[in-house]
């Protein structure tokens, strides 16, 4: 299949205005907007030729919806790669950045994918509930669907968690340290907001080092990869942790968040605040990580 890095930068520039322009807030008191953001990520996979299937659980107080299509492998179908992110936004943001650029990216993924021949099977999610009031609650969609892959014993060899992939900046002191990391260690992070960074705790630094070599296949972004303690809770503050949680290896793929973004849930997280160029980046190297991962 040809890539045309163009026509990637397009569509993921619609994606991002449907989702946080057109349909914007979108939270279980939302039902609207969610039922639109469930309906254009289905009509997105369905168009490529996918299979959506719902997972609904019960929430805090709704039901939740998770969306998931899978391309099963075809020599170890039982061994699974998931990519997910999560669909809904705060309260009071639209959410571009926070997180339908992770959707954007996954969608885009799924579409460079498609005709892919995987020896392991290709999971992707579509996750409801992350954010507040959610979260850690039990309630988010991904810990849902993390403790229901562990009761029926499923082979998640690694899950990638796309959070926040579209803020970048190239001005000197552009990106802040976690203030749970020791000052000792500050002058090992970069401090300029260019890059995307894929964050595991410790007992994934395998799967990080297999997305690493991947990931630099297929794109020119700088790559920051690090393992790093729970204890330093930054690094749990998305799906990825539900899964640390259940004992599958996990990454957040992300932008750093807070640490880089000043629109950080608020009204500012806006479509035209994001770098399409870079995450037209992203989405090549998850691609081509991915495809590396299931063979």
């Amino acid at each position: 299949m040809t890539i045309d890095p163009s026509a990637i930068r397009e569509r993921l520039v619609k994606h991002v205005d449907c989702l946080a322009s057109l349909i914007g807030i979108r939270t279980l008191h939302h039902p609207t907007a969610i039922e639109a953001a469930i309906g254009y990520i289905t009509q997105q996979w369905s168009g490529m030729g996918y299979d959506v299937r719902q997972q609904t659980y019960e929430a805090v107080d709704g039901f939740g919806t998770n969306l998931i299509v899978e391309t099963r492998g075809a020599k170890r179908p039982e061994q699974i790669i998931l990519l997910g992110a999560h669909y809904d936004s705060t309260p009071f943001t639209p959410g571009a950045d926070d997180n339908a650029s992770a959707v954007a990216v996954m969608l885009e993924v799924a579409r460079l994918l498609k005709e892919h021949v995987p020896r392991r099977t290709i999971r992707y999610v579509a996750f409801a509930c992350e954010e507040a009031p959610y979260f850690n609650l039990g309630a988010m969609g991904s810990q849902h669907h993390a403790r229901e892959a562990r009761q029926a014993h499923e082979r998640i060899l690694g899950m990638l968690c796309l959070e926040m992939v579209g803020y970048f900046r190239d001005d000197p002191n552009s990106q802040k340290i976690p203030a749970t990391i020791p000052r000792i260690f500050h002058p090992l992070f970069p401090t300029v907001g260019n890059f995307l960074a894929a964050v595991g705790n410790l007992n994934s630094w395998s799967l990080n080092w297999k997305f690493r070599r991947g990931f630099k296949r297929g794109s020119q972004l700088p790559l920051w990869s690090l393992n790093l303690p729970e204890r330093v809770h930054e690094i749990r503050r998305s799906d990825n942790s539900s899964f640390w949680d259940q004992g599958y290896p996990a990454l957040m793929l992300t932008d750093t968040s807070f640490l880089r973004n000043p629109n950080y849930h608020q009204m500012s997280d806006t479509p035209e605040t994001l770098d399409y160029d870079r995450m037209t980046q992203v989405a090549l190297g998850v691609a081509a990580a991915v495809k590396r991962l299931v063979g």
